[in-house]
């Protein structure tokens, strides 16, 4: 194979993380959808001829069914007195179980189509069906849906006849969560309204399509969702919106029975989608998110008979502690069991790609209609086992049949036979447990050919990020540490083996093999790609056994082995105490504690006595540090340390303008005046940048108290908040821009502080809470960590150059063979041309990834968007738009990223590297964390651990790409700098 250049390596990374991290997708979360089966419905009349769905977007259960202390009354009511009522004397009640993500397409999906949509479909677009999938709807034989354009399309547009399905949608900009957010549900009541004025005209068609039997009304009420996005789920807003959605169900049920003339054949179906945490986000698998109410009553409904006195119903715990619903039977559901409820209640066929279990208990029918009821829905779980099971043993070349399905007493049409038969004696009660056992089986079945493929895909991608290791590490020896090859080949075949084309056509050859197979099994395209960077790597590192040779020989003897396997050990432990940090933040906050006393501890006593004041603060910011990751994600709104972080960051830009004059250089050449006036622009901004931080320190909070007070966003301060942000951003970028075309060069601190100063802006302003204060501390501790590692480097030039070089060759791992230019004798060849990596240097990328983690986690979990407060981005906009909100969030995630590539870019430089050398190093060994995520990704379990583990084995996976990013970032940032030598203002050498 051709070595490749760095570039190449690059790209090689890239490609192989992008297809990589489609592995988890195909190997855990699989589509679960088949087609082609036959559908099945309750072959008896069905108790009721219409169907109402309510849903109450972000409603969580805890907060409709617990009462609630009112202070104006200064008593406790409950919020939902009407449904609450029907609870007690007609309904069945429990609450309904989600799953993730926790956000309204997958929500309304599982609830109305019964199936838990793929979770790589989040990734196909927001409001439109990613795959094609049966609901109630389109079994219906008409349904009207009012509410959000969010919502209502996708049901619509799915639907196998698209006249089916008749939309009533209020505009986009209806949803702005500046203002109280029950005006949206008002819409929906008053559409409702005039929607049964015109079914009652003389003559109406509408009327006469109301008065058939199989039909489906939806109503989606988005304003709980907003006000608990806009105001939080604790706040008046969100409560009141309970209050004025519970009055609008009655008016709306009062609407139906008298159109009807309580005929007794309507049910009511009243739910969420998903809940919401108290910070006013969802889309995790939080208990707050994952937990939402179900009452349903109306025709064909059980009604909950009250238990006796003093004794407590059964399926309560300790979450329905203090309802003060204790004496009504709590049934929990999962929520894709409500879409075969809903199919049974008015007949219809059920969704064909349900995988939900009818729960009976629900049901006030007959017990024969309840047994078949069972037998449809087993029926209809088991078509969809038939046909994937045919799918699979039609494409597996050695297939293996789901076992528990093929015993001689426990065959599918065995059980069937078993429950017709029971019907038959009209012994229910056993038929309709059999039917349960049956769907049970055949979810498990369903469930075994989606892991079919496991042990395969899982060894193939294993393989192949161990291979990418090595493979890159490689590299990094040949390029960064080894000395260049000095025979005839120039390199290009040094430490390759001579028969390596032996190697490449065996690797041909199981890559032939593996091909075959997937064609024969029809198996997705992306499997050729999984199986295809295995084969490259290893392929390539057996061709390197030379290189691999020389490395142990020359690295690994007896006298220096101890060294470079202890560096290494240790460095494998941090990187598994960082997987660690994923899960629990206070990882960080020791990490800094031992920063904080240990490296101070470590260098020499000499470096200590010259750099105490330096040490000191090291020590000191670092524990100030370590109090964030402490601090809980989930935090309420507080001004008051938006302005105490603003006002620290504003003071320390002061003082960065005050000493200015020490790192700010004129132009090379310049006359006096000129040198003047350009140092006063350079000053001038850093002080205007400071005045931008200060003005946000106090508009963000002010805007915030506007907001809040006239329930929208003023169009001057919204204007005052863009403008900031953008300018503030744009300026070091347009300053360093107009330097760099006049080839003028600047101080890398003056550079560093204007980055700094100039992200800190819209971080203050995109602050709810102690996060500027991060912001500052985390800045202070990043330029601490530069000059401490540049003092280090000097210290160790100087030694270095009264050390022999034998003791030097035999202490570091790269053989360190020149010092640093900026210590070096006049004439001397310059370092960067013959710097390589040594042991000290993993030091450097460790802390390097460490920093980069503790911006991940050190005001929120990355791997939880959710633990970021929304709130932030309604200082720039309240009207609901998704991209425009989650490219805000991000912005201010990424931040701190900013700084920390900078500062890299100006540490790589000034430790005279190789460009990328140390980016390389440290990309090629953090996939020692992705695969520990790849095997810690779940897809069964508490679905808070399964859409964490999907989040932590994606953060790692595109770390590369990160990496790339932050590297081209730090050089856009950082751009044309001078790095002076230690001790001196005065450039020995430019660095660009």
């Amino acid at each position: 194979m051709i070595p490749v250049s760095r570039n190449g390596l690059l790209l090689i990374g890239v490609l192989f993380h992008l297809v990589y991290l489609m592995s988890i997708f195909d190997i855990y979360f699989r589509s679960p959808l088949v087609h082609g089966m036959t559908p099945h419905k309750i072959e008896l009349p069905p108790p009721a001829k219409r169907l109402v769905l309510f849903v109450a977007d972000g409603l969580r259960a805890d907060k409709i069914y617990e009462p609630h202390y009112n202070k104006t009354v200064g008593r406790t009511e409950e919020l939902a007195p009407y449904l609450l009522a029907k609870l007690r004397t007609e309904a069945s009640w429990g609450v309904s179980h989600t799953r993730v993500p926790t956000e309204s397409r997958p929500g309304h999906v599982a609830a109305i189509a019964g199936f838990y949509e793929d979770v790589s479909a989040v990734t196909k677009g927001w409001k439109m069906n990613p795959v094609e999938f049966d609901s109630v709807f389109n079994e219906s034989r008409h349904t009207w849906s009012f509410g959000s354009p969010d919502i209502l399309p996708m049901f619509a547009e799915g639907a196998s006849d698209r006249s089916r399905v008749d939309t009533y949608m209020y505009p986009p900009e209806f949803e702005d969560f500046s203002g109280n957010g029950d005006r949206l549900d008002t819409w929906v009541f008053d559409e409702a309204s005039r929607f049964f004025a015109n079914a009652s005209q003389p003559g109406s068609k509408l009327g006469a399509m109301m008065h058939e039997d199989q039909i489906v009304f939806f109503f989606h009420l988005l304003g709980i969702d907003s006000n608990g996005h806009g105001f939080k789920p604790y706040s008046e807003e969100y409560l009141g919106n309970i209050r004025y959605v519970d009055s609008g169900v009655q008016h709306l049920v009062e609407q139906f029975e008298s159109y009807y003339g309580n005929d007794g054949k309507t049910a009511y179906v009243f739910t969420s989608d998903h809940g919401m945490n108290d910070r006013g986000a969802h889309g995790d698998g939080h208990p707050d998110n994952t937990r939402t109410p179900l009452i349903v009553w109306g025709a064909g409904v059980a009604k909950t008979a009250p238990a006796s006195s003093g004794e407590t119903a059964p399926g309560h715990d300790a979450f329905s502690n203090g309802w003060n619903l204790g004496q009504y039977e709590r049934k929990d559901v999962n929520q894709a069991d409500i879409a075969p409820l809903m199919a049974s209640l008015i007949g219809i066929n059920f969704p064909l790609n349900s995988v939900g279990t009818l729960p009976i208990k629900y049901l006030n029918a007959s017990d024969e209609f309840c047994a078949r009821a069972a037998q449809t829905n087993a029926l209809q779980v088991l078509e969809q086992y038939h046909v994937k099971h045919d799918q699979k043993q039609q494409t597996e070349m050695f297939f293996k049949p789901y076992a528990p399905m093929h015993q001689a007493t426990n065959r599918p049409e065995q059980i069937l036979a078993r429950i017709r038969q029971l019907i038959d004696m009209r012994r229910y009660e056993q038929a309709e447990q059999e039917c349960s056992q049956l769907i049970k089986m055949c979810i498990e079945g369903l469930r075994y050919f989606q892991r079919y493929d496991w042990l395969l895909l899982r060894s193939i991608v294993s393989m192949g990020y161990l291979g990418w290791i090595l493979y890159s590490l490689l590299f990094i020896f040949k390029s960064y540490v080894l000395p260049a090859p000095t025979n005839r080949d120039s390199g290009v075949n040094a430490y390759r083996l001579g028969d390596s084309g032996l190697v490449a056509v065996i690797g041909l050859l199981v890559f032939a093999m593996f091909s075959l197979v997937f064609y024969k099994q029809h198996s997705p395209g992306m499997y050729y790609a999984y199986v295809a960077f295995p084969i490259y790597f290893w392929t390539d590192i057996l061709q390197q056994l030379p290189l691999i040779q020389h490395i142990c020989s020359s690295y690994l003897r007896l006298a220096v082995r101890w060294r470079p396997i202890a560096f290494a050990a240790i460095y494998v432990l941090i990187l598994e105490a960082l997987v660690y940090a994923y899960f629990d933040r206070r990882v960080y906050s020791v990490a800094f504690g031992i920063l904080a006393a240990a490296w101070p501890l470590s260098v020499s006593a000499k470096f200590r006595r010259q750099h105490t004041m330096l040490l000191a603060t090291w020590s000191g910011f670092c524990l100030m540090t370590s109090v964030f990751t402490l601090l809980p994600v989930e935090r309420n709104d507080h001004l008051g340390l938006v302005i105490a972080g603003g006002v620290l960051i504003t003071l320390s830009g002061l003082v960065a303008w005050h000493f200015s004059s020490s790192f700010t250089l004129p132009p090379l050449g310049a006359s006096p005046k000129q040198a003047r006036e350009a140092i006063a622009i350079d000053r001038l901004v850093i002080l205007v940048e400071t005045l931008l931080v200060g003005i946000a320190t106090f508009l963000g909070p002010i805007t915030s108290k506007e907001t809040e007070r006239r329930g929208s966003l003023p169009r001057f301060h919204q204007l005052a908040c863009w403008a900031i942000l953008i300018v503030s951003t744009l300026l070091p970028f347009v300053h360093g821009s107009r330097l760099n075309r006049s080839a003028r060069d600047q101080h890398y601190l003056y550079r560093l502080v204007t980055i700094y100063l100039a992200f800190a802006a819209p971080f203050v302003l995109l602050t709810v809470s102690y996060e500027s204060i991060f912001y500052f501390s985390y800045s202070v501790v990043l330029l601490l960590w530069l000059s401490i590692e540049r003092a280090l480097y000097y210290e160790k030039a100087e030694n270095q150059l009264m050390a022999p070089t034998e003791q030097t060759r035999l202490s570091d791992l790269a053989l360190q063979r020149s010092v640093s230019s900026t210590v070096r004798p006049k004439g001397a060849q310059t370092f960067a041309a013959s710097r390589t990596l040594g042991l000290s240097d993993m030091r450097t990328s460790i802390m390097f990834l460490f920093f980069v983690n503790v911006a991940f986690f050190g005001t929120g979990n990355v791997a939880s968007l959710a633990s970021f407060s929304i709130d932030s981005v309604y200082r720039l906009i309240t009207v609901f738009d998704p991209f425009m909100m989650s490219v805000l969030l991000l912005f201010k995630i990424f931040i701190p990223f900013f700084l920390v590539s900078a500062v890299f870019g100006v540490l790589n430089r000034s430790l005279e590297l190789p460009p990328f050398s140390l980016f390389l190093f440290v990309l090629s060994t953090t996939d020692v964390m992705t695969v520990n995520f790849f095997f810690l990704v779940r897809d069964d379990g508490s679905w808070l651990d399964i859409g964490m583990s999907i989040s932590h084995f994606c953060i790692s996976g595109m770390f590369v790409l990160f990496t790339i990013v932050l590297f081209v970032l730090s050089h856009a940032l950082v751009g044309r700098v001078l790095i002076p030598s230690s001790g001196s203002v005065k450039p020995a050498k430019k660095q660009h």
